[in-house]
């Protein structure tokens, strides 16, 4: 977003790790610290929670478009405004080339987050998503909602938070989709299809991680 007044959000259960770095003209960097959860999955859907109460109460007050974004990333290339709509979505780098009968939605009509067969266009990663504000509410709302309710009746969605963004998408669709070159992970295959490598996974112990 160079160029443009930009706030960075950062949410962490340790804010005396984060070494705060020289922030250029126009740039803010908010740290919010959060308690700690045992699990990942917790983390992942917890965020669903957080952005409810913030879009609602603080942000409208200071943005106009948030960006939703995973902490284990690296930015490698440019990304500026141009992802920028009233709401948009990633398309997982995994099935960008998949038939939509192998989207990974959740399939129990139990749940929530169910997307029957024969519905939906594309699967989206909950790694990057955005738009304006008042929309990431309606959005963190039902999914927030969703979970909430999963979890009165015992159950978790296949993908956690991701299944309920997901869910949401078919029924609420994005303005604008990005393509895998924002959101790309050096690990998987046809990376010589995506030209620019905007924003990638850092690579990590993902045993240590499940655990």
């Amino acid at each position: 977003m160079v160029g443009h007044k930009v706030t960075y959000y950062v949410y962490t259960d340790k804010i005396g790790d984060v070494v705060q770095p020289k922030m250029g003209e126009g740039r803010n960097l908010q740290l919010h610290e959060v308690s700690a959860d045992k699990r990942w999955q917790d983390v992942s859907m917890r965020r669903m929670e957080i952005l409810t109460v913030l879009t609602k109460e603080q942000m409208p007050k200071e943005i106009d478009y948030l960006v939703c974004a995973d902490v284990d990333m690296v930015f490698n290339d440019h990304m500026g405004v141009e992802i920028l709509s009233d709401l948009f979505a990633t398309l997982h780098p995994v099935f960008f080339l998949s038939d939509f009968q192998a989207f990974t939605y959740e399939r129990r009509p139990i749940s929530a987050a169910y997307v029957p067969f024969g519905k939906g266009d594309f699967y989206y990663m909950a790694a990057l998503y955005g738009g304006k504000v008042e929309e990431i509410h309606k959005l963190s709302t039902a999914c927030q909602n969703g979970i909430k309710e999963d979890k009165k009746k015992n159950i978790e969605a296949i993908w956690q938070e991701e299944s309920h963004l997901n869910r949401y998408l078919v029924y609420n669709k994005p303005t604008k989709v990005l393509s895998p070159e924002y959101i790309w992970d050096t690990d998987l295959p046809n990376g010589e299809l995506i030209k620019r490598k905007r924003f990638i996974a850092v690579h990590k112990n993902h045993e240590e991680v499940r655990n």
